[in-house]
């Protein structure tokens, strides 16, 4: 295994736990799951959670089309090194 591989593993798993930590941390789509967390439902807690939300479907796109990007790139770069 060289360097590239390793690098390559690193980056890869940062990406994979990055993903999983972004979805986890957002909200269900189910109606009075803030009553259960016993949340008031304010107007501003209502735009606080949504604008997070919103910040956490953004960056778990950035970061998944990132990860497939990195994925696509890696077996190339694999592909094209080991034809050497």
């Amino acid at each position: 295994m060289n360097a590239l591989q390793v690098i390559f593993g690193i980056v890869l798993l940062l990406f994979s736990v990055a993903i999983i930590i972004i979805v986890l941390l957002q909200e269900g789509h189910q109606q009075n799951l803030g009553a259960i967390t016993g949340g008031a439902d304010t107007f501003l807690s209502r735009n606080k959670a949504r604008s997070v939300d919103a910040f956490l479907a953004r960056w778990t796109k950035v970061i998944a089309i990132g990860f497939f990007v990195l994925v696509i790139l890696i077996n190339v770069v694999m592909f094209f090194t080991s034809q050497a």
